[in-house]
């Protein structure tokens, strides 16, 4: 994953923020809408492109209104744009199911006895 060519990939939108910044956040427009097209980017490989589309869909949206500026609202969109992107592309282990240990069999079959015969025991005998 390149990161650069795709920072440069990223679209971006901006709109006023309900966030901080008192009347500035009214009159301004500095939250921010980062997009980025999985499909038409070219900073990912083949095999990261499958993995990013199976797991995050064909348009990636990060949004920030933390601060008051659009400048700083962008980068944050953009750092989030890329982490999604990161945790999208890691490859991950296949599960290997295992099974339970011998032990761990005969405890469980060692307490399913003792509270078969501890709810026998509360039976009443007028039956």
């Amino acid at each position: 994953m390149d990161s650069e060519s795709i920072r440069s990939e990223i679209a971006f939108r901006f709109s006023r923020s309900s966030g901080p910044g008192g009347q500035h956040a009214q009159k301004s427009s500095t939250r921010a809408e980062a997009l980025f097209d999985v499909e038409e980017s070219t900073g990912l490989s083949a095999a990261e492109r499958q993995r990013v589309l199976a797991t995050l869909g064909p348009v990636v949206r990060a949004v920030a209104q933390d601060e008051r500026s659009q400048l700083r609202n962008r980068e944050l969109a953009t750092d989030r744009i890329l982490e999604q992107l990161r945790e999208a592309t890691k490859v991950r282990r296949p599960r290997r199911p295992t099974k339970p240990t011998a032990a761990s069999e005969e405890r469980r079959l060692e307490e399913k006895k003792r509270r078969g015969q501890t709810k026998r025991l509360r039976r009443s005998t007028d039956e």
